[in-house]
């Protein structure tokens, strides 16, 4: 019996709105931002002061490749202390094309329950055995790690887009040395926040060497748009023929690059500003009340996230907080999981001590 996909397409909008969980964009450019993932303020910056003049072209197997992309991604390697690296147009890109192509059939990828969406995306295009574990949980990763077979590959986050917490890596590392299997860590949100100019995770805690892939990607506080996966050589070489999504699309164009390599020259200099962002990050908390703290989930991170169980509950609050001309977005179920819905604060470098004072005055008032 054939059916009409446009009634199936109503069904499930249908079923999102009575669940409370339909998603819509939103234009607020009056807001104070206490949303978006330019930690730093690099994105309000203007960036390109090296004229970009040629656009995009085609793949980088054909006419989409050049010296730039080939100086910058070694550029960005040395600075992250790996042997090379290869720039995908997106975080997701990245993610989609590594973790569909590494792993085949016979072979295992366990991945942390948090992992995001593009990660899973991924694993699920690969035709490699996959298993969740408990968040953090090094105990149920060794449980999974004993039942793996073939190449066995885990997939972490350096920080959580949803909570902010970050990943006990040196443990995990430790136990995966154990049972032979290769670490790939997701730095998204650790990239321009955590560590001496803020180089991530891994450098910060020195063992960058001991993980097989790393992925930088420069959406958040880089305020650009790409992503970089880091690795050997012979690995790079490895994404460049087998990575569809590096193979199949229009290679970034010279203004991307530019504002890329801008961002990192920033970096470089800009302690001062992110340790203005970890001030903030602890005015906000010290501001919180008793009432408040107790709902917030842990987190040294810009994401700083209070639980408001229930769709409904969780974006009202958000509407009055829109209200108050403060842009704080709500975290729905089914993107986390059900009474775990939460208001999502991102805290910036840029915001004020009043801004921030504000911010929490509302939070208190409307959060029960």
């Amino acid at each position: 019996m054939k059916r009409n996909i446009k009634d199936k397409i109503l069904k499930k909008l249908s079923l999102r709105e009575e669940q409370n969980s339909l998603r819509s964009l939103k234009v607020n450019n009056d807001l104070i931002d206490f949303c978006s993932n330019d930690y730093l303020g690099f994105a309000k910056i203007p960036s390109v002061n090296k004229l970009a003049h040629h656009g995009a072209t085609g793949s980088r197997l054909i006419s989409g490749n050049s010296s730039q992309f080939e100086i910058l991604e070694q550029k960005i390697a040395k600075l992250h202390h790996a042997e090379a690296g290869l720039i995908f147009n997106s975080g997701y890109d990245a993610n989609i094309g590594l973790f569909s192509c590494i792993a085949d059939k016979g072979d295992t990828i366990i991945y942390d329950q948090y992992i995001h969406a593009s990660i899973r995306d991924g694993i699920r295009l690969s035709n490699a055995r996959s298993f969740s574990f408990q968040h953090n949980d090094v105990s149920s990763l060794e449980k999974k790690l004993q039942r793996a077979e073939g190449h066995v590959l885990v997939a972490i986050e350096s920080v959580y887009s949803m909570d902010g917490d970050e990943a006990p890596l040196k443990k995990i590392i430790e136990l995966c040395e154990k049972f032979e299997a290769s670490v790939i860590l997701d730095e998204a949100h650790a990239t321009g926040v955590v560590g001496k100019h803020g180089l991530g995770l891994a450098q910060t805690l020195g063992v960058e060497s001991r993980i097989f892939a790393r992925i930088h990607t420069f959406g958040k506080a880089m305020g650009s748009h790409g992503a970089i996966v880091l690795g050997s050589n012979e690995f790079r070489t490895y994404l460049i023929n087998f990575a569809r999504s590096f193979i199949y699309t229009t290679a970034l164009s010279e203004h991307n690059l530019n504002t890329i390599e801008c961002a990192y020259e920033r970096l470089i200099d800009a302690d001062e500003v992110i340790n203005k962002l970890h001030h903030n990050i602890r005015l906000f908390q010290s501001l919180l009340s008793k009432k408040l703290k107790a709902k917030l989930i842990p987190s040294s991170s810009p994401i700083q996230c209070i639980l408001v169980p229930g769709n409904e509950n969780v974006r009202r609050v958000e509407t009055e907080l829109q209200n108050k001309r403060l842009d704080i977005r709500a975290i729905l179920h089914p993107t986390v999981q059900q009474e775990a819905e939460r208001i999502r604060i991102c805290i910036h470098s840029f915001n004020t001590e009043e801004e921030i004072k504000t911010c929490v005055k509302c939070l208190e008032k409307l959060i029960p």
